[in-house]
């Protein structure tokens, strides 16, 4: 009896072994890609990264600080909206800026109201009053004129509206929260930010490539060049009409906005634009591929 169930447990392990040497011996199927990883449309290319902004004349999107610091009081618009020059935006608390305009304008009142009792008396009998007198009096009310003018302008700043016809892309702060010249606190990154990120009207697109500093001297001259865009993660593939040369070479610490990072690799953007229409999922400060030929 013992020796027949040391043969059952022997046949057992046995066949454990096979199964498992099966089951771990098997090579899984490599599943297909989701989609086909970027690759040059031309015989010899350029590949760089890039990124897609606003198109603009210079720089890449509209960022708006507040001149002065306060807390927000309203949010005038929402994220994605198009706006108009000048749409209000956001305002901040201007109870102080207020009262100092309201003082200004009582101010110039009252200066104006002695500088006409004086002109009036001078004008029945010149020698009621010295032209000294007159003269201050004009004066007085040119400055009280002057500092009206200063406070309206002090108040205006705590209205922010659009410095352009474009759309708002983020909005870095809330009611109630307090900004400043610097922007708006973000606790994620525990940096400051731009109160407000526009860009232009969005028909078209640019995307600013970083093109590697040992690869400029490859690079065609301007009216050769010919681009196309992958966007990752999809097999959208888009011409781009080349728009211009930043002739500035700096450090690659654009995309990743690491502003400490140690790099020893520079790049050369170059900017191309593109319609977006058809494109509806495509956003400013998205990382695309690119590849550049020579036509």
């Amino acid at each position: 009896m013992k020796n027949r169930l040391l043969f059952g447990v022997a046949v057992l392990g046995v066949l454990a072994g096979l199964v498992a040497a099966y089951l771990f011996g098997r090579v899984p199927q490599t599943p297909p890609p989701v989609f086909a990883p970027a690759s040059s449309p031309y015989e010899t290319a350029i590949y760089a990264n890039g990124i897609i902004e606003s198109e603009q004349s210079g720089g890449s999107d509209i960022v708006i600080y507040p001149q002065v610091a306060g807390p927000v009081t309203q949010l005038l618009v929402h994220e994605g909206q198009k706006v108009t020059l000048g749409t209000p935006l956001v305002t901040l608390d201007d109870a102080v800026p207020r009262a100092n305009y309201e003082l200004a304008q009582a101010n110039l009142s009252t200066a104006r109201d002695q500088y006409n009792k004086r002109l009036a008396s001078y004008g029945m009998d010149p020698k009621s009053i010295s032209k000294d007198t007159l003269d201050t009096a004009r004066d007085t009310a040119a400055q009280a004129q002057a500092a009206l003018k200063a406070a309206a302008a002090t108040l205006a700043q705590y209205a922010l509206k659009a410095p352009a016809n474009g759309v708002v892309l983020a909005i870095n702060s809330t009611v109630g929260s307090y900004v400043s010249s610097q922007g708006a606190y973000n606790t994620y990154t525990e940096g400051f930010t731009p109160l407000l990120i526009m860009s232009s009207e969005q028909d078209h697109l640019a995307v600013r490539c970083y093109i590697d500093e040992i690869l400029i001297a490859r690079l065609p001259a301007p009216e050769h060049i010919r681009a196309q865009m992958q966007i990752r993660g999809t097999e959208i593939k888009v011409p781009l009409e080349f728009v211009r040369v930043q002739p500035y070479v700096s450090p690659k610490i654009e995309l990743s906005d690491q502003r400490q990072e140690k790099v020893d690799l520079r790049v050369l953007p170059v900017i191309f634009r593109f319609e977006k229409k058809d494109l509806p999922m495509v956003y400013p400060g998205q990382l695309v591929d690119v590849f550049i030929g020579r036509k």
